[in-house]
């Protein structure tokens, strides 16, 4: 078959036309947070980040999940860090997942907001999509406990970002006596176990920041 120059411009048009398509790349979101984030403990395919990418391409709605999570940060860790990792990464959109360091801490909640408040001011910069993830206090004075479970919402709100209110829910409704399988043997940090039970409660609102980021 003789190619003729009419052939050439006609493949040429149609490659033209498939191009975009195929090379169309996935969101890239950015993972920000502390040691759940970066899966302490964990091998390389156990973590929050990497189970929760699988998560997101079986049902349908895939993403570039990159693991900015930072072992023992903190929300003012996050505050200090958090302008870096938007220029190095360019991240389509984030989640942003801190705090549970500044209640062992025994911080206070109006600082965490602050700094909160200032993470989400850079991450959403220019209307790109957010996920906030909360975590209830776990122990302490009943009146410092509902106040760190009052920022979670105003936070969301003031940002139009998503938001988890309570990360470890799931693990919080396995009675205590079966719930060692789910933590590593700090009972703080969730096992591989423990993280697949947690994405199962993200996934659907992370589904949300992936399209709401497409």
């Amino acid at each position: 078959m003789i190619l003729t120059r009419r052939h050439l411009l006609t493949a040429a048009a149609a490659a033209t036309l498939v191009r975009p398509a195929q090379a169309q790349a996935l969101p890239r979101i950015l993972c920000f947070g502390d040691s759940l984030t970066a899966g302490f403990g964990l091998g390389p395919t156990e973590g929050l980040v990497p189970q929760l990418s699988a998560w997101l391409a079986d049902a349908g709605r895939p993403a570039d999940l990159i693991d900015a999570g930072l072992s023992g940060d903190t929300t003012y860790g996050g505050r200090v860090r958090i302008e870096l990792s938007m220029r190095r990464h360019r991240p389509d959109a984030v989640i942003v997942e801190l705090g549970g360091n500044d209640m062992l801490r025994r911080w206070q909640p109006a600082d965490a907001e602050a700094n909160l408040d200032a993470i989400l001011q850079t991450a959403g910069s220019g209307g790109r999509p957010l996920l906030l993830v909360g975590i209830h206090a776990p122990a302490g004075q009943p009146d410092w406990r509902r106040a760190w479970s009052g920022i979670w919402p105003r936070l969301a709100e003031r940002h139009g970002a998503l938001l988890l209110q309570d990360l470890y829910a799931p693990l919080a409704q396995v009675p205590a006596t079966d719930r060692a399988p789910l933590l590593l043997r700090d009972g703080v940090h969730p096992s591989a176990q423990g993280v697949a039970l947690i994405v199962r409660h993200l996934g659907p609102v992370a589904a949300q920041l992936v399209e709401r980021a497409a």
